[in-house]
């Protein structure tokens, strides 16, 4: 972020505060981070000295700073290199992508690309071989878009030494034909790791550069923070240098990873990290995956899907689950589960009806929530379980329901997706996010979805579900009072209040006021995190 803030304030400006006390104002001031004033241009400048730097909006929109509920943007910056194959739908389009890559690194080179979509292989299936005539023996590894399945060609094998199918300690795996042959289709992380363990590593300055530029990019789009989904220890001391340096730019909450072959020691000593903080991150919680997506067969649903598949938990022992997240409940730790299928979020929520509440205020959560069933949807608000969603997923489904999501599931649970509208209306608490690198990280894009459930600008495109629709004003809680309603700091931000800290997004217009379709152009004029922007 350019620029600093000790003490600092806005004037003239058109301000949505999300604090019904006073909905609405022209003008905030800050001191040390925290908001000490709000309310009209007068007020706000007799709360000021000499030593405030007051900016005139001239009529700019301000809210409270957008946080995005569930982002990696550290692993995302790490694997978003090489060819970005975001909205490539055909092998042909692929395969062009990636001789355009091979050319730009070179003969022997690893080439790599991400955002790859299954609907590319729906003629051919998925065969790394498929994409030797644009690559040749340069090794390479693809991401597909929802970063549970990767493609690695037979050179990248070879160099890997994967000849053969594995045995892991989760559901994953090393996809091979009738002669056992890998075929290169790698599903989930046990199964990807022998092939990035061979790929050339960037050096710890590459890694904070990347780290420090995407999180750069994401204050130019507005936002101010964000939930770390994926992460390791390190991450704590990756925190602490950027902070010491001054390129942290957004606040952030580090949850600490449990695979199922975590060992009882292990979790003992994570117990011991659940107050580790500096400034602008905190640790506090425990990110769990119990599946994992539709498309593959992994997410874990009531009944099979159509290939026959997803009957099976992540966890190869689903008790073994509920107790490491009870043991992590009782410490305090907010407990949060990746749960796509509609029996993962039943297996989440028997999970958190059996352990204790966090500590602090904050809440259970699951993330996805891609497919529910009736009888599981009036438990979140019952039983105090957050959901946390990202409607921008739909990006890849479309409301004729012949996408591979959709085709995977069938129409009756392709009917029940992404059901924030149900959820809302149950009373469930509701935090709204991208996944990127999953989704592109862009709030106002995923505001848009959230309000239109189809490609902003493509008025003529189908939505997914459009009865699960969110309003202009509830998406903008999703985004700001409810992602931090769910980790329990409701009482210092998502609203722009005397006490609260000094994160806002600045836009020309109030993105309320903007119809969906127009969101995604929206300037945003500037983004203030802890006081400086």
């Amino acid at each position: 972020m350019s620029g600093a803030f000790a003490d600092g304030a806005l004037v003239g400006a058109r301000i949505r505060t999300l604090d019904p006390a006073r909905p609405y104002a022209t003008a905030v001031a800050w001191r040390d981070g925290t908001i000490i004033a709000v309310g009209s241009d007068t007020e706000v400048r007799e709360s000021c000295d000499a030593t405030t730097t007051i900016r005139d909006l001239h009529g700019a929109a301000v809210v409270p700073g957008l946080t995005d509920a569930h982002i990696h943007p550290f692993h995302g910056a790490e694997l978003t290199n090489g060819a970005d194959l975001t909205g490539l739908r055909t092998l042909p389009e692929v395969l062009a992508a990636l001789r355009r890559e091979r050319q730009r690194v070179g003969p022997g080179a690893w080439v790599f690309g991400h955002a790859l979509a299954y609907e590319a292989f729906r003629d051919t299936g998925i065969d790394g071989e498929l994409l030797e005539p644009a690559i040749g023996q340069n090794p390479t590894i693809l991401s597909f878009f929802d970063f549970h399945t990767a493609l690695a060609t037979p050179s990248a094998l070879r160099i890997a030494g994967v000849d053969g199918p594995r045995t892991f300690d989760e559901t994953a795996e090393i996809v091979c034909d009738d002669r056992g042959v890998p075929t290169g289709e790698l599903r989930e992380g046990a199964a990807m790791a022998p092939v990035y363990a061979v790929v050339p590593a960037l050096t710890h300055a590459q890694k904070l550069d990347a780290y420090a530029l995407a999180m750069a990019a994401m204050n130019a789009s507005g936002l101010t923070g964000g939930h770390v989904m994926l992460r390791h220890l390190g991450l704590r001391d990756v925190c602490r240098e950027l902070e010491e340096s001054g390129r942290l730019s957004l606040r952030l909450v580090l949850p600490l990873h449990q695979e199922p072959d975590v060992s009882d020691e292990q979790v003992d000593e994570d117990l011991r990290r659940r107050d580790a903080n500096g400034r602008l991150w905190r640790a506090g919680a425990a990110k769990f995956f119990i599946d994992g997506v539709v498309e593959t067969g992994t997410a874990w649903l009531y009944e099979p899907d159509t290939n026959g598949s997803g009957v099976t938990s992540f966890w190869p022992d689903p008790d073994r689950y509920a107790s490491v997240v009870r043991r992590f409940a009782d410490a305090g730790f907010q407990c949060i589960t990746h749960a796509v299928g509609d029996r993962a979020v039943r297996a989440a929520l028997d999970a958190y009806q059996g352990a204790g509440r966090p500590a602090g205020g904050a809440m259970h959560r699951i993330e996805h929530i891609e497919t529910l069933q009736d009888h599981d949807l009036p438990r979140f608000a019952a039983e105090g379980v957050a959901a946390s969603m990202q409607p921008l997923h739909m990006e890849n489904n479309s409301g004729e329901r012949t996408d591979p999501w959709s085709c995977t599931l069938g129409d009756e649970r392709a009917l029940r997706a992404f059901r924030t509208r149900d959820l809302l209306d149950s009373g469930a608490v509701l935090a709204l996010g991208s996944d990127w690198p999953v989704a592109r990280f862009d709030p106002r894009r995923g505001m848009a979805w959230c309000r239109l459930r189809r490609e902003p600008g493509r008025p003529d495109a189908v939505p997914v579900t459009p009865g699960q629709a969110l309003t202009a004003l509830e998406t903008l809680h999703g985004y700001t009072t409810g992602a931090a309603r769910v980790i329990g700091e409701q009482h210092v931000s998502g609203r722009v209040a005397a006490g609260y800290r000094a994160d806002l997004s600045c836009f020309a217009e109030d993105p309320v006021d903007v119809s969906a379709d127009d969101l995604i152009t929206l300037p945003v004029v500037a983004t203030i995190v802890d006081g400086r922007g």
